[in-house]
């Protein structure tokens, strides 16, 4: 995806936050913080980014985030319960009303059998007007180099932010 659909996302997401009084935060593993900095590229972007974390370590995801070093160790830091785990963490600590998490295998190497290369595990907590906080994953599996997955995974988080971001209630 070109550079300028990224900011268009971006500015679809901004536009749906900011229709709502929302704000949103993200917790990166395998993106390395490109999730916020394409967020925080669109100017004006205070009124609804509130933080990103890069938790690239488990010590991180466990420290930052509050991931218990038990599901680290159980699951694998690219895992659903890990990438469920970060989001809520991210939403907890934040405040924000939607928080995105990913963690994943963006090559070249560190693959496995049962985690190849290019395996990302994406968390989505989004906070309702009630004041509930639901949790939802999502498993994808990109092709290309690691540049490739890297940017799959950041066009991949915006577009299921900017589809809850339009669906808060």
């Amino acid at each position: 995806m070109a550079q300028q659909d990224i900011a268009a996302l971006v500015s679809a997401l901004a536009d749906a936050l900011r229709a709502s009084g929302r704000h949103m935060a993200s917790a990166e593993s395998c993106t390395g913080g490109m999730i916020a900095a394409a967020c925080t590229d669109l100017a004006g972007s205070s009124d609804w980014f509130e933080r990103g974390v890069v938790s690239y370590s488990n010590a991180a995801k466990t420290a930052l985030l509050g991931v218990p070093p038990g599901l680290l160790a159980q699951h694998g830091a690219v895992s659903e319960p890990v990438a469920r785990a970060m989001a809520e963490g991210m939403q907890r600590s934040s405040g924000a009303d939607l928080a995105v998490a990913v963690t994943g295998v963006a090559g070249p190497a560190g693959g496995t059998p049962a985690k190849p290369v290019g395996t990302v595990w994406f968390g989505f907590a989004q906070r309702h007007a009630d004041g509930s906080v639901r949790i939802s994953s999502e498993h994808r599996r990109f092709d290309g180099d690691r540049a490739q997955v890297r940017a799959a995974t950041v066009e991949h988080a915006l577009r299921g932010l900017l589809q809850r971001a339009r669906s808060i209630g």
